[in-house]
């Protein structure tokens, strides 16, 4: 018994999934030529055209519909076998999908990133920046880094530092219009809100004594990255809610100062996350270890 085509089968996925000799040819690095030869000798070898070949048009025949979608299983399985080897015979390699949120990929990811590069040259990554939570899973994520209060349980999470959360306001501000000095306050003043707070745009605030309190935040800014809200908050116009990460540096210098310190935001922490529906490969591991040493204990803390 013969061999299966492998290499044929891996070309007709290619020209299938790139509806195109041509540019299935140039993914996969070798000439059109030898593209159309491999098809031609599936076909023979199978006794059926898998395409009707025009010179303007390249369809599947009925034949080749039925195969294509087998076929580009077999081609996925063996790429996937192929980089597994060549992550446990060499050093770490291949693509990462990385999800972070904006602002902290970045100011503290991007400019981590060189070093990485420098440590690891043969590991490409993907940087996704959003504050809308991305799906890892479905959306086809390696890992993630995550500012929540609770990771998701369907994930296997790593935390790697805590994030407080503060409530902001400019010395301006608060010379203009007050200094809240119970949450209750917050309703008569100008609040800046964040679209992408879990359930709902709301402050939940306790004290040490088990009181909270429940604050909507209303004024003349919403936005869905709380960078947008910094300009605000400096000119006088309004008290803004931001992380540690973001916080630190107007805490620091006094262009913005911490208001009802007798109160507390749900605190968060950071995390690298990855799916739990797969084994980590090599690549994500020295991602997970680089992560974790330069951002265990990172600058932005406060106090300092």
């Amino acid at each position: 018994m013969k061999l299966p085509d492998f290499e044929g089968l891996a070309m007709f996925a290619k020209v299938a999934e790139e509806q195109s000799f041509a540019r299935a040819a140039k993914t996969l690095g070798i000439s059109v030529a030898t593209v159309s030869r491999g098809v031609a000798r599936l076909e023979e070898r199978l006794g059926a055209r898998l395409f009707n070949r025009t010179s303007r048009q390249l369809s599947l025949t009925e034949f080749g519909l039925r195969l294509a979608e087998r076929a580009s299983r077999i081609y996925t399985d063996a790429e996937e076998i192929e980089n597994a080897a060549l992550e446990l015979s060499s050093r770490p390699r291949g693509l990462i999908r990385l999800a972070a949120p904006m602002t902290f990929g970045v100011h503290w990811i991007a400019p981590i990133l060189p070093d990485f590069f420098e440590l690891y040259p043969d590991i490409t990554i993907d940087l996704h920046m959003s504050d809308a939570s991305v799906d890892l899973v479905a959306e086809g994520f390696d890992a993630a880094l995550r500012i929540a209060v609770l990771p998701d349980s369907s994930l296997i999470a790593r935390r790697l530092a805590p994030v407080a959360p503060f409530i902001l306001a400019s010395p301006a501000y608060i010379e203009k219009y007050g200094c809240p000095q119970h949450p209750r306050e917050l309703a008569a003043h100008h609040c800046l809100g964040y679209a992408y707070r879990p359930r709902q745009d709301i402050w939940r605030l306790t004290n040490k004594a088990g009181d909270e309190e429940f604050v909507t935040p209303t004024g003349p800014l919403r936005a869905t990255n709380s960078e947008a809200l910094i300009p605000m908050a400096l000119r006088g116009l309004g008290i803004c809610e931001l992380p540690e990460f973001m916080a630190s540096e107007y805490l620091a210098d006094g262009r913005l100062k911490a208001i009802l310190t007798d109160w507390s935001l749900p605190s968060g922490a950071l995390y690298f996350v990855t799916p739990s529906a797969r084994a980590r490969p090599a690549k994500v591991e020295v991602l997970a270890e680089f992560m974790a040493a330069r951002l265990t204990n990172p600058p932005w803390r406060w106090p300092r």
